[in-house]
């Protein structure tokens, strides 16, 4: 049966009147950041929550780009444990990409689209004061092995006010994740460690991570085996299983943390999908996996 216009605004109405004044932190990666229409989808949809009273704030990753832009120049990409390993080379071409590049093509997006972007890295007003990450030991063939990370940082303070500000004033604040550390040294964060950081800090209603994925699957080869709730208890068992792994690892690690920390829901969703981020928060129906606290 097919659902007319007027029953799906009337389907929103309870979501837009909940959400009305709340803050919603949106992460958002992936193949969006190489794909055009994909990041119109979602700013346009980011516009949207702005002018029905949500505050929305974008934090954007740039992995796919920076490792485009590392192959253009000759270099290799190198992980460990999802986390990109992080030179001298690396670094710049990642401040290039995430502020120079993609920041600035997100906030004009914002503006051809009607809302008001700022566009920020974490140096800005010092947004993120962060410490170079301590050697990691990792496990793979049944060996320890320890890795520098080289200028990856954890996130030590959230410094707000600035994007307080923004939200007060109307402005969709749009986040590169460049931290700075007490030297001025920059830094590489996870942009879903960030994001889930700054929906801590605002004490936000919802952390929306965007992804290529549909969320979290029991089966890679399956998407019909989506699994939609996960408690925040679960999610050491499911890394340990195999359930989560890679480059979802910290995903889910972050948005447990930030659950645990007071943000009410996380959702991760597949941002490749048209206007998922509407769907996801103004329909009945989920989309995506949904990490909540028991």
């Amino acid at each position: 049966m097919n659902v007319s216009r007027e029953q799906i605004l009337i389907e929103a109405l309870p979501y837009i009147r909940e959400f009305h004044n709340s803050i919603m932190v949106i992460k958002v990666g992936g193949h969006a950041m190489v794909d055009k229409k994909i990041m119109e989808d979602i700013v346009q949809d980011v516009v949207l929550l702005r002018y029905v009273g949500i505050h929305p704030i974008i934090v954007h990753g740039g992995g796919p780009e920076i490792t485009q832009k590392m192959e253009m120049m000759g270099k290799k990409s190198e992980f460990a444990a999802g986390l990109r390993i992080t030179d001298d080379d690396t670094l710049e071409i990642a401040r290039m990409v995430l502020v120079g590049n993609i920041n600035t093509r997100i906030v004009s997006l914002v503006g051809i689209f009607g809302g008001k972007g700022l566009g920020l890295s974490g140096k800005d007003g010092r947004l993120i004061v962060a410490k170079k990450k301590a050697i990691q030991r990792i496990t793979y063939e049944g060996k320890e092995h320890e890795v520098d990370l080289g200028w990856v940082g954890d996130v030590e303070v959230i410094n707000p006010d600035i994007l307080r500000i923004a939200a007060d004033n109307d402005y969709i604040p749009v986040i590169a994740p460049i931290a700075v550390d007490e030297q001025g040294n920059s830094l590489n964060i996870n942009a879903d460690t960030v994001a889930g950081d700054i929906a801590v800090a605002l004490k936000a209603k919802k952390l929306i991570l965007m992804t290529d994925v549909p969320g979290v699957l029991r089966d890679m080869k399956g998407t019909n085996t989506r699994i939609s709730r996960i408690g925040v208890t679960q999610v050491e068992d499911m890394i340990n299983e195999g359930i989560i792994s890679g480059g979802m690892t910290p995903k889910i690690r972050s948005a447990a943390s930030a659950v645990q920390r007071g943000v009410k829901k996380v959702h991760i969703i597949d941002g490749s999908k048209s206007h998922s981020l509407l769907l996801e928060l103004f329909t009945d129906k989920g989309i995506g996996t949904m990490i909540y606290d028991h």
